[in-house]
C-alpha cells in the first residue's frame, strides 16, 4: 500500500487509543502486590493505556498502536497527558496483548503494517516492550517504537535487534527550548539517534512544529543539523522525517485532567509556515513530509 499526501498528514490529526477494548486486563485483586511487581520486572505484565487500528500513521501501512503509561517528559504540547503516569493504564498480560498481535497478522501482511508500541514513554515499561516486541517478531510482524528518546539507554541491543523502525520525536534543536518544551535534557535523545544508526535501526524523525514554541528559525535548523547527523552516522538510517503541525485536539483531555495547559491560546502554525520548515529539513537532504 502506498500512503498518498492526505494520508501522510495523518500524524498530526491523530486521536489517542480508544481504550482497551478486546483485551483481557489483570484485576489487580487477583494477583498480589509482590507477585505484580514480579510480573512487571520480567516483562509479563505491563501497563497499558490503550490501542488503536491505524493507517499509515504510526509508520507504515496499517498498524496496531499500543499506548503504555508513564512517562518521564512534560511536554507543554502533549497530546496524550492522560498516559503520563503508570497508574494511568490497566495491568495487561504481554501474552494477552500478543494475542490482539496475531488477530491483525493478514492485515500487516497486506498492507506492509505492523505493531507500533508508543505511549507517553514506551521505554518507561522496557521489560514489557521487551517481551512484546520479541513476540512480534516471533510472529512475524513488523515492529515500530514511538519515543522521545530520553530514556533510550533502557532500550538494550536485544530490543533494538527486535525493532524495525523507530519513530523519534525529537522535541527541539538546543539544550534550553528543549528544557521549555520537556522539562528534562536534549542530550539522551541524540546519543540514543546515534546508537540507533551505530546499530543499523531505520528511523523516522518526527518535530512538533508550535508557533511560540519551537519554531525559532535557529531551533528548526538545531533539529535539522541532529536529524542529518544520525543519517550521517549511517547513510540511509534517516527514511524520512514529519514535520508535524502543532494542533489544539488535546486541549480537552487537559481541561478535564484538570492541568494547566500554557498553549490555550497558541494558534496552530500556518501551512505555508510548516512548508517552509520542511523546506530546511530538505535542505540537509531529508526526504519530509
Amino acid at each position: 500500500m502506498t500512503a498518498g499526501p492526505v494520508l501522510l498528514d495523518a500524524p498530526s490529526r491523530r486521536r489517542a487509543g480508544a481504550g482497551l477494548r478486546g483485551i483481557e486486563t489483570v484485576d489487580p485483586r487477583d494477583v498480589d502486590r509482590s507477585d505484580r511487581l514480579a510480573l512487571m520486572r520480567s516483562g509479563e505484565l505491563g501497563s497499558v493505556h490503550s490501542w488503536e487500528l491505524v493507517t499509515a500513521v504510526d509508520g507504515p501501512g496499517t498498524r496496531l498502536t499500543v499506548f503504555l503509561s508513564g512517562c518521564p517528559l512534560r511536554c507543554l504540547y502533549c497530546h496524550n497527558p492522560d498516559t503520563l503516569a503508570m497508574k494511568d493504564g490497566e495491568p495487561v498480560l504481554a501474552q494477552e496483548l500478543l494475542a490482539r498481535v496475531a488477530r491483525y497478522r493478514g492485515i500487516f501482511s497486506a498492507t506492509g503494517g505492523g505493531l507500533t508500541l508508543s505511549g507517553g514513554e514506551v521505554l518507561m515499561q522496557p521489560a514489557f516492550a521487551a517481551r512484546v516486541l520479541r513476540g512480534a517478531k516471533e510472529l512475524g510482524v513488523h515492529t515500530t517504537l514511538d519515543t522521545s528518546g530520553f530514556l533510550g539507554a533502557n532500550a538494550t541491543d536485544a530490543m533494538l535487534d527486535d525493532t524495525d523502525l523507530v519513530l523519534l520525536d525529537i522535541k527541539a534543536g538546543d539544550e534550553d527550548t528543549y528544557r521549555r518544551v520537556t522539562g528534562r535534557s536534549l542530550a539522551p535523545t541524540l546519543r540514543f539517534g546515534r546508537r540507533l544508526a551505530e546499530r543499523g535501526v531505520r528511523v523516522w524523525v518526527r518535530f512538533v512544529l508550535v508557533p511560540g514554541l519551537t519554531d525559532a528559525p535557529e531551533n528548526v535548523a538545531a533539529v535539522a543539523r541532529h536529524a542529518a547527523d544520525i543519517e550521517a552516522a549511517r547513510p540511509g538510517t534517516v527514511e524520512r522525517v514529519e514535520v508535524l503541525p502543532f494542533h489544539q485536539m488535546a486541549r480537552d483531555k487537559w481541561a478535564e485532567l484538570g492541568r494547566a495547559y500554557e498553549l490555550e491560546a497558541t494558534q496552530p502554525p500556518t501551512p505555508e509556515a510548516t512548508e517552509a520548515v520542511r523546506e530546511v529539513f530538505r535542505s540537509h537532504g531529508l526526504t519530509t513530509y
